[in-house]
């Protein structure tokens, strides 16, 4: 983490988390002992090289936050309103980031136990001119089936992975796919995959078990056991 400080960091938290029922959003429910989003606010501040991190919110709360977001470092904090689509949202939170932000990262406020080695890969790649995703390897048997459940093939999991964030760019890179596919109508289920679609290079780097997305209730009890385990990360 020693070195300049140009990275910018895009938490997508503007999402409804209807998976999970209640009143209360899923990114800003308690996990592990705070708000499941300031989880990965304050490890990215905690980085020397992080210049400034954008928080996409849902628009109502983009203008009147829960308090507990400025438990942060406020000189490196903006925030932003969500957009319709996922990808809306970062397009918002890509078009705040200060210019000196040459390398920026996109991360799911639904994976807070964010680590800093995953971090420092990502931005390895990203400063070497690549889109980068941490990921692991598919380990389980895939079946593909049919619309009634019979089996019609095994696909082979050789050279499949699973994508995690953050997800980091060259910001040149990210702006223009962004660009394009504003143009064209293109979406895409992630930021890599949009980079994808236009030839930039994206590589793979090696994620986390820790990195898990909690998506719904029983995701927040797997979390809470795994905090309680092996520890804050």
């Amino acid at each position: 983490m020693i070195g300049q400080r140009d990275v910018g960091v895009i938490i997508v938290a503007a999402g409804s988390g209807t998976r999970v029922g209640g009143n209360e959003l899923k990114q800003f429910r308690w996990v592990a002992g705070k708000p499941m989003l300031l989880h990965s606010l304050q490890r990215f501040q905690s980085r020397s090289d992080v210049a400034m991190v954008v928080c996409v919110l849902p628009r109502q709360y983009a203008g009147d936050p829960p308090p507990w977001i400025f438990q942060s470092d406020v000189d490196r904090l903006l925030l932003a309103s969500g957009g319709k689509e996922r990808g809306d949202s970062v397009y918002n939170g890509l078009d705040d980031l200060p210019e000196e932000c040459a390398v920026t990262l996109v991360h799911d406020a639904a994976r807070p136990f964010v680590d800093d080695a995953t971090i420092d890969r990502v931005v390895a790649a990203a400063r070497a001119g690549n889109g980068a995703v941490p990921a692991l390897p598919v380990v389980d048997t895939l079946k593909e089936t049919s619309a009634d459940g019979r089996v019609v093939r095994t696909v082979s999991r050789d050279g499949l992975w699973r994508a995690q964030t953050p997800q980091g760019f060259p910001r040149v890179m990210l702006e223009e796919a962004y660009v394009r596919a504003r143009r064209e109508k293109i979406t895409a289920t992630d930021d890599a995959a949009l980079c994808e679609r236009f030839d930039f290079p994206v590589v793979v780097v090696p994620g986390n078990e820790r990195l898990m997305k909690i998506t719904d209730e029983s995701d927040f009890a797997r979390a809470e056991a795994l905090f309680m385990t092996e520890g804050a990360v």
